[in-house]
């Protein structure tokens, strides 16, 4: 599960990549790689007894927390699950091929936007049945989530984790530093930071995708859910003022910012706040994985992004959330059934906690006695939030996110001067994409 959005096994990439969908869930991707070879079915779904599983969990931690997960279910109900296992960008890329080929009958995948494609592709079966069963152990943010643009469920969430601003307690506390709540108390922090000889800000956009998460977490704050909701869905524009207003608010920190990001992995970044030589980093909750020293993780601490326009205040959190779908036509149906209404049990979710706690579970019900500070923390939050959004790359096509909205925000961290062109240019390649759904 990278953490990157991409899972917090973070292992990033993997879960990382998991939360971190940087790949291009509508692309056909060929790359050269041969479609079904790459990313196709196992086929072996046939017997009653076996439900086929593609997963994109290709890194060590969540691929051992979901075996956990399907040898209890095996042993509760003597269905094997056949888990067809893909690297995890390739699983992304080939997706959209994947599911118009022989996919298998299950498959890991994300909440929201990238969801609902799917479903209104008819490349996905509705799972209502399900929910019938395990609806009472979800809020209702998490049910809006799992639902296609028809009303109908298609998604079995697992679990999630927010995005913050993470900073050291030793830090704070060794110069008096106070949590920001406001944009203005936020810059004054930073102006302090750099006084004080830190790097306000930790910053890694080698990979693209933490400037996608900047990007979200200022637009909502000025601009609010609603906006940022219509900007992500092609509907609203990207010339329009407001985002010319939320890019100024970028500009704003941007000085703040870690210099040579773009060569720079997150990793390498967060190493910087494990080092103490950075005083914040806005990333999810896999930022955690990269402090082994357990003295150093106990130091660890976040804040909700602060308020930029009063009227939206906090109430917008990231959370970016991972789980299961059906494909169009699953060999084994009743099997199906039997495992995503076991993967919607606190069960399914303690045992997944257990090999990766970087994350929480999505479920209402679960037992939260066994979280640590940060986990305890990161589900309030969740639970807190009005709304909920993904992320950029989940939250919208994923072809626009990738081949538009990834190289254009990182020129912009390059150049924050042209941003006015730069806007234009986007919402030019954002009309002739979305005008192709």
């Amino acid at each position: 599960m990278s953490r990157t959005p991409s899972g917090l096994s973070v292992p990033d990439p993997s879960r990382r990549s998991l939360l971190r969908g940087i790949g291009g869930a509508a692309v056909v991707a060929g790359a050269g790689i041969p479609l079904l070879t790459a990313c196709g079915g196992s086929g072996t779904a046939a017997d009653p007894k076996t439900v086929s599983l593609g997963s994109n969990a290709s890194d060590a931690v969540p691929k051992k927390a979901f075996a956990d997960i399907y040898a209890a279910f095996k042993s509760r109900s003597g269905i094997t699950v056949d888990v067809n296992t893909k690297d995890h960008n390739t699983f992304q890329e080939q997706i959209n091929s994947y599911l118009q080929g022989t996919p298998d009958d299950v498959f890991n995948w994300f909440a929201g936007y990238r969801m609902q494609f799917f479903a209104a592709k008819n490349l996905a079966t509705p799972i209502d049945d399900v929910w019938q069963k395990i609806g009472g152990d979800f809020p209702d943010a998490m049910k809006a989530l799992s639902k296609g643009e028809d009303g109908k469920y298609y998604f079995v969430p697992l679990y999630t984790y927010p995005w913050a601003v993470f900073y050291r307690k030793s830090v704070f506390a060794q110069f008096g530093y106070q949590v920001p709540t406001t944009w203005e108390q936020f810059v004054a922090l930073c102006k302090q930071m750099k006084k004080d000889n830190l790097v306000p800000i930790a910053f890694g956009d080698k990979d693209a995708w933490p400037a996608l998460g900047t990007f979200d977490q200022i637009n909502f704050r000025t601009n609010g859910y609603d906006f940022h909701v219509e900007l992500m869905a092609g509907k609203a524009s990207w010339t329009d003022a407001k985002v010319r207003t939320a890019f100024d608010h970028w500009a704003e920190i941007l000085p703040y910012h870690q210099d040579g990001s773009i060569g720079r992995t997150w990793q390498d970044a967060a190493q910087t706040l494990v080092s103490k030589k950075a005083g914040m980093y806005l990333l999810g909750t896999f930022v955690a994985q990269q402090f082994t020293d357990k003295a150093d993780l106990d130091d660890l601490d976040f804040f909700a992004f602060p308020s930029i326009d009063p009227a939206y205040a906090q109430d917008t959190v990231e959370a970016p959330t991972d789980g299961f779908m059906v494909s169009k036509s699953p060999k084994n149906h009743a099997g199906v059934v039997e495992l995503l209404e076991y993967l919607g049990t606190p069960e399914a979710e303690s045992i997944y906690l257990k090999a990766d706690p970087s994350v929480v579970a999505a479920s209402s019900k679960a037992d939260t006695s066994s979280y640590s500070a940060l986990q305890k923390k990161a589900y309030d939050m969740i639970g807190g939030a009005k709304h909920l959004t993904q992320f950029m790359d989940r939250d919208s096509r994923p072809d626009f996110t990738s081949t538009v909205m990834q190289p254009a925000l990182q020129k912009f961290v390059r150049d924050p001067k042209g941003v006015d062109s730069l806007l234009s240019s986007i919402e030019r390649q954002k009309k002739t994409i979305f005008a192709s759904a």
